[in-house]
């Protein structure tokens, strides 16, 4: 027993001992005193000849101490082993790069490549030791002949990363879609990665190249993949129509199991404004879709399409459209949607609000699930404050709150309820509830709520009787029933009579936000410019510098100006909720390919 407890004992003396060499050995490496690395690494190496690491590491100190000669008769030595590992031949061809001996460094890189052919196994040790010193045809070299030999072995993602580090972009992109077409790794992460080379110019080199390159690997072996492959590339390019072309011959394909990508494709173009092909997208789904649901949601989207101009007579043609579908599709569980959107235009568009609650309440009745017996009820409690009726609102927003407790629709029905307080004037309780709230899963309810907070707070501690933040209320409460108009006049009655007062920045930014509504820009723009002037370290100035920028990208066409507030959030306001989507559009104004 004593001599095992001995035994033990000088093993674990030795394992420390090792530890400490190989710990040692390392740190004077990082910290670049190589003649003391050096002799822990000739002690390591000793004691664990077949140790690879501890080799290189010794024949990098010998090279970072211009050692030549002794780093060539170590790995002469090593290379003489039966079962020598392919990487030492590599070694000592770069010792002897080192030394501008380039004939002598191939006959080695060679005899590295023609291990490969002994094992292909070898190949990514080998490709990667030829990547690590910049010899990147040899690195290609090495990862085709071991995919070659076995075809099992896959290194197109690395082949890849090489092809783009050479400019060779034709070849990069042909790795990458081998990846997907083989099934090796994610679409997603793949696309990642061509992101960086492609800009939304169609006409761009690399754009370019890959539209050629997807269309011959769609002539080799034809498959709905180049179309879904092409359909992303236009859409990246924001040529809607052309993305439309794929997503059709796609539906045509896959007997329309592909309807989702369709009505993805309609709502990116009218996010974008393209309003022409988001209505070609739509009107060819409520056409074709075999799926009566789809079909409702596309006939919902077009009707949306036609409010953005809401004439009297586009009104009057909507509220026929909206009759005819109540009486194709009933008021039933799988159809709610159509109810939320009849209800929503009868309330905002034609100020109706007691029909549209009628409706409501009728389809409350029907048998659903939690969350979408939630939707319904947050839709009806939107319809009850515009109509006024605070406490009834605020009541279906509480049910939905502690029903959907850890679900951001309860983190929304908790704003809206915060909201609500706020148009009544129990501006305590509309405290109490956003506190809670500064602290969402979601970003947009937190900032909403941290500025709605903020608002409060501020203008209740300088003005006990809030006789501001009253009209301030009045005024967002007739921004929310449409009456912008109104919600104008009751601003400017602040801005007049309560100059200085700190509800003069919220004031004006409120209002340029309905005068740009109203398209009076250059009113909107003013508003924007004295926020910046006179509240550069307000808490309001990032939304008004952000508002300036997509005033002057968008509508103004000054791209300059707008670059030059985006950067002012860039440098200034980094911790902005707009800070992620100003840094974008900064980048694309210069002219950078945008992920």
């Amino acid at each position: 027993m004593r001599l095992l407890l001995f035994l033990i004992s000088c093993i674990l003396v030795q394992s420390l001992s090792y530890a400490q060499e190989d710990f040692l050995a390392k740190q004077y490496f990082t910290d670049g005193d190589y003649e003391k690395a050096v002799v822990f690494y000739e002690k390591l190496v000793e004691k664990n000849p077949r140790r690879t690491d501890y080799a290189e590491g010794l024949v990098a100190c010998y090279q970072q101490l211009e050692l030549y000669e002794d780093a060539e008769i170590f790995l002469l030595q090593k290379i003489k082993d039966t079962y020598a590992f392919p990487t030492f031949f590599i070694e000592l061809g770069y010792n002897y790069t080192l030394q501008d001996q380039a004939e002598r460094a191939t006959t080695y890189y060679d005899q590295a490549i023609q291990k490969i052919e002994e094992n292909p196994n070898f190949g990514y040790s080998v490709g990667y030791r030829f990547q690590k010193y910049a010899l990147l045809e040899y690195a290609i070299k090495a990862y085709t002949r071991a995919m070659a030999l076995k075809p099992d072995l896959n290194y197109d993602f690395q082949l890849a990363r090489i092809y783009g580090e050479q400019g060779n972009i034709e070849a990069m992109y042909q790795s990458y879609l081998n990846l997907i077409w083989e099934g090796r790794t994610s679409r997603a992460n793949v696309l990642r990665n061509i992101d960086d080379f492609i800009s939304e110019d169609p006409s761009d080199a690399n754009n370019v190249l890959l539209r050629k390159v997807l269309l011959k690997n769609a002539q080799e072996s034809p498959d709905i993949l180049w179309n879904e492959l092409l359909s992303w590339l236009f859409v990246q390019q924001k040529q809607y129509n052309s993305a439309f072309s794929q997503e059709k011959a796609i539906f045509k394909r896959t007997n329309e199991a592909s309807e989702d990508r369709l009505e993805n494709l309609g709502h990116i173009a009218l996010e974008d404004n393209d309003l022409e092909n988001a209505v070609s997208i739509f009107e060819y789904l409520a056409e074709n879709s075999a799926d009566p649901n789809s079909k409702l949601n596309a006939q919902l989207n077009l009707i949306d399409i036609e409010l953005k101009n809401p004439t009297d007579r586009v009104l009057d043609q909507v509220e026929k459209k909206f009759q005819d579908l109540v009486a194709t599709y009933g008021n039933e569980s799988r159809t709610l949607q159509l109810q939320i959107a009849y209800a929503n235009f009868l309330t905002f568009k034609r100020e109706q609000p007691e029909p549209a609650i009628a409706i409501l309440k009728e389809s409350l009745e029907l048998p659903m699930g939690r969350t979408i017996t939630a939707y319904v009820k947050l839709a009806l409690g939107d319809i009850l404050v515009y109509d006024q009726k605070f406490n009834q609102a605020l009541i279906y927003f509480t049910q939905v709150q502690k029903s959907l407790k850890n679900d951001v629709l309860g983190q929304n029905a908790r704003f809206k309820v915060a909201q609500t307080s706020f148009y009544k004037g129990d501006f305590d309780w509309a405290l109490t509830q956003l506190k809670v709230l500064r602290g969402s899963t979601s970003q947009l309810i937190a900032n909403d709520a941290m500025q709605l907070s903020l608002l409060i707070s501020d203008n209740s501690l300088e003005d006990s009787t809030q006789t501001a933040l009253k009209k301030y209320a009045r005024a967002d409460l007739l921004a929310y029933q449409n009456k912008n108009e109104e919600a104008i006049e009751e601003l400017e009655d602040i801005l007049q009579n309560h100059k200085g007062e700190k509800i003069e920045d919220e004031a004006l930014l409120r209002q340029a936000q309905l005068l740009e509504a109203q398209k009076d820009y250059e009113s909107a723009r003013f508003n924007y410019q004295k926020i910046v002037e006179f509240y550069a370290d307000g808490i309001l100035a990032d939304d008004a510098h952000f508002a300036l920028g997509e005033l002057y990208r968008n509508i103004l066409e000054e791209p300059e100006k707008a670059k030059s507030h985006y950067e002012k959030i860039i440098y200034n306001y980094q911790d902005s909720y707009y800070f992620p989507q100003a840094r974008k559009n900064f980048r694309r104004l210069r002219g950078d390919a945008i992920n």
